[in-house]
């Protein structure tokens, strides 16, 4: 009957459409500014609150409302043939904790222009390392495979291996509904059960389900206080704000020693098979040689298991909370690249 103040509704005056649009123009002016960019695809700026409202024949009651804005900005560089595109965006609950329009446009800028003349890697089995942007899919792709769901139904990879060690010593990955202005912060979970930062993996080992009231039934557990529900269906196990724990080298320590490898910062297709784990991508990103980002690359597959992969991690420093799931820099030992 008691839950934290999660500061997650912004209670300063509603921008109007002219505002928004005025936001939106600023970024998509800014990067129309950097040098190699020659078009745009579209910039945009929003606002939305919501509110929730939950009572249940176990005796609960309660509500909570929430904010949330963002900026983004998406341009083209290059000519003919040869362009590139690359986005930046911001979101947060509060509008004064975004960053400002003209960074926001300025870094999409940047990034498409150093996309700009990529070539292929030939295939072969490197070191990969994953920027921020898309480190945290690794993250989802733990979560579900440790779903209530999944795991009552037999169909995920890691059904047997609770209390087993299933990332690389040192790993820690947390779910904490809890975090002040989190981007999916809640008070109480979807069915009026109460929960808690929990830490999904301890040093590289998985400690628990993701549960709702029914997953645990079946599997004769507790709930994990991890339902999530919509109005057009009915709850089902969920993490809030997840995110795997910084490490302690910074990036430019991750790849020092890598004489050829991949550095990720664009993920295409969803190749991954829960069942059995494996993992096959297509990505785009820079070449790594002798610890140095070299040059952009495009139109190469990336290929693994997961749960080898999962062993193979080592996150960079660099961790930072820009979406729902966040993880910082990873790099993943032993993956195949098909490309030439």
């Amino acid at each position: 009957r008691d839950w934290p103040d999660l500061d997650i509704e912004d209670k300063s005056p509603v921008p109007s459409a002219e505002q928004l649009a005025a936001v939106a123009a600023e970024a998509e002016e800014a990067a129309l500014a950097v040098p190699g960019v020659t078009n745009s695809s579209g910039a945009g700026a929003s606002f939305g609150r919501s509110g929730v409202a939950l009572v249940t024949s176990a005796g609960f009651a309660g509500s909570y409302a929430g904010t949330s804005s963002s900026f983004s900005c998406s341009v083209l560089a290059g000519e003919g043939t040869a362009m590139e595109r690359d986005y930046e965006f911001s979101s947060a609950r509060h509008a004064n904790d975004l960053k400002s329009a003209a960074e926001i446009g300025r870094m999409a800028g940047e990034k498409a222009v150093r996309r700009l003349h990529p070539r292929k890697a030939g295939s072969q089995s490197v070191p990969i390392v994953y920027d921020p942007r898309v480190s945290g899919g690794l993250v989802d792709h733990f979560a579900s495979a440790i779903s209530g769901a999944a795991i009552a139904r037999g169909t995920s990879f890691l059904k047997k291996s609770m209390g087993q060690r299933v990332f690389a010593n040192g790993i820690s990955i947390v779910d904490d509904p809890h975090m002040k202005r989190g981007l999916r912060s809640k008070p109480f979970d979807g069915e009026g059960v109460k929960n808690r930062r929990t830490q999904l993996i301890e040093d590289g080992t998985l400690t628990t389900w993701l549960l709702d009231t029914a997953t645990a039934r079946q599997l004769g557990l507790e709930t994990t206080g991890h339902a999530a529900r919509g109005t057009g269906g009915p709850p089902s196990p969920s993490t809030t704000n997840l995110y795997m724990e910084a490490g302690c080298l910074s990036v430019k320590e991750l790849i020092a020693d890598i004489k050829q490898g991949l550095y990720i910062t664009e993920l295409i297709g969803m190749g991954i098979n829960g069942v059995t784990g494996d993992y096959s991508r297509g990505a785009s990103g820079f070449w790594i040689e002798n610890g140095e980002i070299v040059y952009p690359v495009s139109e190469i597959t990336v290929a693994g298991n997961l749960r080898d992969m999962f062993l193979e991690m080592t996150p960079a420093d660099d961790l930072a909370f820009h979406y729902g799931t966040n993880a910082p820099t990873i790099r993943v030992e032993g993956m195949t690249v098909a490309g030439t």
